[in-house]
């Protein structure tokens, strides 16, 4: 049986991409925090190996411990306002760990590697955390020469529910006082699911010869933060209330920006639109336009409602 070590496995994106892959691979979750291990053991039945990302004694330990033939690179700071805070843990995550695995991966001949990214990493980028993504985009892109190892990364918005996001936290100032605080309700994001963004990695895993060097995005809808807002309220109750905007926002989120158009191409798989990014070459049918969160289809109110009653009702966010 093949293996998969999943980095940053203790988030809510590793903990569903290991309950995903376990039925097919040996799964390993790597992380660093003995408490979260613990618990995401009992909850997935998977391996679970300390990890420091940013450590390169520790990546080669668990690699060596693991044997993986395919990594997904899930481990990262995500929270923008930390990481304008706290720049030096954003990049000692972010892009000492990325290099840290895959200069590790390459020495170690680990076949694949899969890189989690996302819409922050794509121009114009307003904040610390969106530079440290792209960061790790442009390395596993640049670095194909070096070894015989597949390096590719994937781009979405929100994951809905996952930790960074903004759902849970406005779940836990409901719970307290029934009063959510909103910096930008005029903000419009993408959002993805949970299984949407899995599916995203297992077709960048299938795609792997076609996608290696390349960042593979997926087309998906977007809300202004005005309307979930409005729709939580009528139906769970509580108000919310506006306050002062935080450093490194803004106001739309870019799957592909204007830089990037010359690179990026679209093709479709089951009537499912994606796009590929291709640092390295320049594409023979670019895009025409940016895709942002402002010109994406939106979300309707039952959409949302069901998002929102999702993460309401699980006893696990």
């Amino acid at each position: 049986m093949k293996k998969i070590l999943i980095t940053g496995g203790t988030g809510y994106l590793g903990r569903n991409l290991a309950l995903f892959y376990k039925k097919k691979y040996k799964v390993f979750i790597g992380a660093r925090n003995n408490k979260q291990n613990f618990l995401v053991k009992n909850l997935t039945n998977c391996e679970v190996v300390p990890l420091d990302v940013s450590n390169i004694e520790s990546v080669n330990d668990c690699l060596n411990y693991t044997k993986p033939d395919i990594v997904i690179h899930a481990a990262a700071t995500k929270f923008v306002d930390l990481s304008e805070k706290f720049p030096f843990e954003c990049i000692d995550i972010n892009i000492v760990g990325s290099a840290n695995i895959a200069r590790a991966c390459i020495n170690k001949k680990i076949p694949t590697v899969i890189g989690v990214s996302t819409d922050k990493a794509s121009p114009p980028i307003k904040n610390i955390y969106g530079l440290s993504k792209s960061c790790m985009e442009r390395l596993f892109s640049s670095i194909q020469p070096y070894g015989k190892t597949k390096f590719i990364c994937v781009r979405y918005g929100n994951v809905t529910w996952s930790t960074g996001s903004v759902l849970p936290i406005w779940k836990q100032m409901f719970n307290k006082n029934k009063t959510i605080l909103t910096t930008g309700p005029n903000m419009r994001r993408f959002f993805f699911s949970v299984e949407e963004a899995v599916n995203l990695i297992d077709q960048a895993l299938k795609l792997k010869d076609k996608l290696s060097g390349k960042i593979l995005s997926a087309e998906m809808k977007s809300s202004k933060m005005i309307d979930i807002l409005k729709v939580w309220v009528k139906k769970y109750g509580g108000k919310y209330k506006i306050i002062k905007t935080r450093k490194g926002d803004r106001l739309d989120e870019y799957l592909i920006g204007e830089d990037e158009l010359k690179y990026a191409e679209e093709f479709k798989i089951k009537n499912k639109k994606f796009f590929i990014i291709d640092f390295n070459i320049l594409s023979k049918k670019p895009l025409k336009k940016i895709v942002s969160s402002q010109n994406a289809k939106r979300l309707n109110n039952n959409e949302i409602e069901k998002i929102i009653r999702f993460g309401l009702n699980s006893h696990e966010l």
